[in-house]
């Protein structure tokens, strides 16, 4: 009970409390705690955060910072009670401290070189827009970083949506084309890469002296002049994707007339002005051309695109990937005692994937890939003529990935059933992928075209990492195999396989997951199908 009395006393009067008590705040206690002393660091308080930060703090100390704590917590005294209080030996005052400006915060502190690359950090993930327009009215370090013409290399426009008002819409797009005209002669120095979608307007050029890709999505409405004008003021554009948008096959002509020469890469979606910008290609206007790929539309087109694959190889002869997605095409016919083309000796990547049954057969196959030794990838999703021996008389002797899933089709076709080893035993040594997913090959077949992946001379370990056996007749003693000898597989697709017991056959993804299927497969008995 007295020591509640004092207190309470000392609470209201203001009593000194007893010498050698030292009275520590909430705030006292953090300090100590972050930033010890002794450390080398020192604390920084911001509008909303707290910052340890290293170095010497700032001249105000901790025992003035106290000091002035514990002269706001005493309470003034009357003037009677300033007569009666008995004056007190009186000890010199320390100097006051030199009023410090105020504190320019944290951001300001940051080098620009660091800053910089954390603004890089944020754009290589969300884009220059629209968080560096944001960041520029922070402060004027950060519009300093902001407008660094090495942050908008790559930009993405996109006017309002045609869904809004039509009022809001016309305003915001004229807003966005105000803000354009700025940001191409102050920040387009260095852009490297340009993409617009729902574009209606005209075309960046004159101010993009670097640009090298543009990419046009959902775009109506561009002109000849438009792309004429970008492929001269732009001399080192070199890629260009025109894929779902409605560009007239005059307009892409007369660019590739241009800039064909120095042109790398091209995306075209497959539609009845197609033909006359492959007759372009045909005539040599791009024999630079590494890239081509032309896919279909939302609206399906039915009618069949007939390529000339031997003009196609003296056209592009430095084509290295090739993509003819989900198109029914037909080659040209050659004609009878006509020799092959040069073919494409720089080809790295073929993909003829299709969703229903195709025209590619093992002579078309030939014709495209018999002068193509580099060939790392072919994708024959759908191409339900392709056999086993037409793969193996290919003069690519490393393929990385083999794609021959057939999906959604095996039903209606009658497949091979045996063959599957010629497959493996020419690339078993370089095959990362493999997928087989619905195709008839027999139990015994694939059992011996899988055993050549434990084969490995040397002892080395296969460097397969994807196989996809879905809707196979694949049996659980040749996955064991299989898994056993690929130590790196990381994908295996075991879904509607008949062989398997059941609550295996589903997708592994990851070494945990297939190194546990292998587990359950020799640890399970065998079981009806």
């Amino acid at each position: 009970m007295a020591a509640r009395a004092a207190r309470q006393a000392w609470r209201r009067g203001g009593v000194a409390p007893l010498a050698g008590a030292r009275v520590r705040s909430a705030e006292d206690w953090w300090w100590d705690q972050l930033a010890p002393s002794g450390s080398g660091c020192h604390l920084l308080q911001s509008d909303s955060m707290l910052l340890v930060l290293p170095g010497p703090g700032p001249a105000r100390t901790r025992t003035k910072r106290r000091a002035a704590r514990r002269a706001q917590r005493q309470p003034h005294p009357g003037p009677r009670a300033a007569a009666a209080k008995p004056k007190a030996t009186s000890w010199p005052e320390p100097a006051p401290a030199p009023e410090q400006g105020p504190d320019a915060g944290w951001g300001d502190r940051i080098p620009l070189e660091i800053l910089v690359q954390i603004f890089g950090l944020l754009v290589a993930v969300d884009g220059p827009m629209p968080f560096l327009g944001r960041a520029a009215r922070v402060c004027r370090r950060w519009q300093e970083a902001a407008s660094q013409p090495a942050l908008w290399r790559s930009v993405t426009l996109s006017p309002p949506l045609a869904s809004r008002p039509a009022k809001g819409g016309v305003k915001a797009e004229k807003k966005l084309l105000a803000s354009l005209e700025w940001l191409m002669p102050n920040r387009f120095s260095q852009l490297q890469r340009l993409t617009l979608i729902h574009w209606k307007s005209q075309l960046v050029g004159e101010s993009c002296p670097q640009l090298t890709f543009l990419k046009l999505s959902d775009c109506h409405g561009v002109t000849t002049d438009a792309l004429v004008m970008l492929a001269k003021a732009c001399r080192q554009l070199h890629s260009l994707d025109l894929q779902h948008s409605m560009v007239e096959s005059t307009a892409v002509v007369s660019f590739l007339e241009e800039a064909g020469p120095r042109m790398r890469k091209l995306w075209l979606t497959y539609s009845s002005q197609t033909t006359a910008i492959l007759g372009a290609l045909l005539s040599s206007c791009c024999p630079q051309l590494q890239v081509l790929e032309v896919s279909t539309g939302i609206n399906r087109n039915s009618i069949p695109l007939q390529l000339p694959v031997e003009a196609l190889q003296k056209g592009c002869p430095q084509l290295q990937v090739l993509r003819l997605l989900n198109l029914t095409w037909l080659p040209k016919p050659s004609g009878r005692g006509v020799a092959l083309g040069p073919g494409f000796p720089s080809l790295e990547e073929l993909c003829l994937a299709s969703s229903t049954c195709n025209f590619v057969s093992n002579e078309v196959l030939g014709r495209l890939l018999h002068g193509s030794p580099n060939l790392r990838l072919l994708d024959l999703r759908g191409c339900a003529r392709i056999t086993p021996a037409g793969l193996h008389n290919l003069p690519c002797q490393e393929l990385e990935q083999l794609h021959l899933g057939l999906y959604g089709m095996s039903d209606r076709l009658t497949l091979a059933k045996e063959g599957s080893p010629l497959l493996t035993q020419k690339w078993y040594h370089t095959l990362r992928e493999l997928d087989l997913s619905g195709q008839g090959f027999s139990e015994k077949d694939l059992e011996q075209a899988l055993t050549a992946f434990s084969g490995t001379s040397g002892g080395s370990h296969p460097a397969l990492c994807s196989l996809n056996l879905r809707g196979t007749r694949v049996t659980p003693s040749t996955v064991s195999s299989v898994v056993s000898s690929c130590r790196g597989l990381l994908y295996l697709n075991l879904e509607s396989c008949r062989c398997l017991p059941r609550g295996l056959k589903r997708a592994y993804r990851g070494l945990e997951e297939v190194q546990w299927c292998l587990e359950q497969l020799l640890t399970t008995p065998p079981s009806p199908h």
